[in-house]
């Protein structure tokens, strides 16, 4: 057992980083807040990741023989019907996730043969959305027979997307210092109040992308059993994990601040400003744009492998271990190829309405990006409300279970953290389904968005009270 425990913090802490951390994190949070970011990551960080990912490492040591992650969680602290409805939301909220993939697909295309972002400005959101849908059809499809090429590729996209996020921090920050004459496009950054948010409405309503980018923590619940000396190195590794978060989200803003005018921020900067930060540094470096290529190659190839690993991957939580009591019978069954192929069928609905739809309602492409990239920020950390209803449940049965670490040793404390964790994740959520386009420019859009916005969530949580229902009618044929 002993040899088996091999991480030590440094591990732990390097693993989590990669698996948490994105360039797309800067980006997205920058093109909503501009330089008062840099004050919201410390708060996030301080307030929210650092407990999240303790929490994370108390449930993962708990239960380190489950392998169904929170809907597991859930089942040992609770009942069946609720780690059920763990295991419908984990899946559900990756349809929003999987009906952006094929634009990020097509963006990234665009830049490597066209050399520009212009794609997403002169083409209509309708026809962007049929291409969209035919690309997901052709990787549903793929997906079914297994993808095993793919998900290598994908490992080697991850490694080279995480080695272009830390090189932009260093190009984009050291640009100033090393290259003569380059141009810092925020005014002053020496003062304090650039930084400080003004903590409104609109700020709120933010909170959601900052939640988004930090959510996940869950990936690392498995390494906690094979940490050398759980009790201490683990909380390290994970108090180091939020020291580099924390350290590259403040660098790569102020990065961003250096390259675009915080004041003044492009409309399109959600959908191109990673290629158009890299096409700056490529002028300021004199290397034209072998950045953008680099950048353009390792989004398209981790692009098709996430679309493909999350068509797959969550529907076999979800329909892998799938309690007969909730789920029917179509949705278990297995074809010779030990593919649920009626499951592939409900993914394929659900996500063609949520690329097709939004269309006949948000004319441009740009605004559709950033609408559905909002969209995910608010349904993607509803699965993350089954982590802390987990560590609360886990506190109020502490002595049922048995873990190496714990967070906090005193259960109503633990209750507590854990309260103050779902309550901000949900405020958050709930903020984020209010648009972030004008009211007053354009009233009709506003409208159209905010009931998507309040809709797919609903539609969502309805679906996953049918299906037990269709289940329970199925029971007597079950029983014969």
């Amino acid at each position: 057992m002993e040899e088996s425990k091999k991480l030590r913090w440094y591990n732990v802490a390097l693993i989590a980083f990669v698996a948490v951390w994105g360039l797309g994190n800067v980006v997205n949070n920058y093109a909503q807040q501009g330089l008062s970011v840099v004050t919201s990551w410390v708060l996030i960080m301080l307030l929210y990741f650092v407990p999240y990912a303790l929490i994370v490492g108390q449930l993962g040591s708990a239960f380190k023989d489950e392998s169904g992650g929170v809907s597991s969680w859930i089942k040992r602290t609770s009942t069946k019907r609720l780690a059920y409805y763990a295991a419908w939301t984990y899946w559900v909220v990756h349809v929003p996730y999987l009906a952006q993939k094929p634009q990020g697909i097509l963006i990234s295309l665009s830049w490597l043969f066209k050399g520009n972002g212009k794609f997403v400005n002169e083409v209509s959101s309708m026809t962007v959305s049929l291409i969209c849908l035919a690309l997901f059809l052709v990787f549903l499809w793929l997906s079914s027979r297994g993808l095993a090429t793919l998900n290598r590729i994908g490992s080697v996209a991850g490694t080279a997307m995480f080695i272009m996020s830390l090189l932009f921090i260093i190009l984009a920050v050291s640009a100033p210092f090393m290259v003569k004459g380059t141009p810092i496009a925020t005014p002053h950054m020496d003062r304090l109040s650039t930084y400080l948010p003004n903590f409104n409405l609109n700020y709120f309503t933010t909170l959601s992308m900052l939640v988004f980018a930090v959510g996940g923590a869950e990936k690392i619940s498995p390494y906690v059993n094979s940490t050398k000396h759980a009790a201490k190195e683990f909380p390290l590794g994970m108090l180091v994990l939020a020291g580099m978060v924390a350290l590259c989200a403040i660098l790569g803003s102020f990065g961003m601040g250096m390259l675009f005018n915080s004041s003044h921020i492009p409309q399109d900067l959600m959908a191109n400003g990673a290629y158009l930060a890299f096409a700056k540094l490529g002028g300021y470096y004199h290397v034209g744009n072998v950045f953008v290529i680099l950048y353009a190659l390792a989004q398209t190839m981790a692009q098709i492998s996430a679309l493909a690993f999350s068509i797959d991957a969550p529907l076999k939580i979800l329909l892998g271990d799938a309690d007969p009591e909730f789920v029917p019978r179509g949705l278990r069954k297995l074809n010779q190829n030990g593919t649920p192929v009626k499951g592939y069928w409900m993914t394929g609905v659900l996500v063609s309405l949520l690329i097709v739809v939004p269309a006949l309602g948000i004319g441009n492409m740009n605004m559709l990006y950033n609408w559905l990239l909002n969209l995910n920020s608010v349904v993607m950390p509803l699965r993350y409300l089954w982590v802390f209803l987990a560590y609360i449940l886990l506190n109020k049965h502490l002595n049922r279970f048995q873990s190496d670490y714990e967070f906090v040793k005193n259960p109503r404390l633990g209750m507590v953290i854990g309260g103050w964790c779902f309550f901000f994740t949900a405020f958050a959520c709930v903020m984020g389904m209010m648009p972030k386009i004008s009211f007053a420019a354009d009233p009709a859009t506003w409208w159209f968005q905010m009931g998507l916005n309040v809709i797919t969530p609903l539609l969502f949580l309805a679906l996953g009270l049918i299906l037990p229902a269709i289940a329970r009618r199925q029971k007597p044929e079950l029983k014969a």
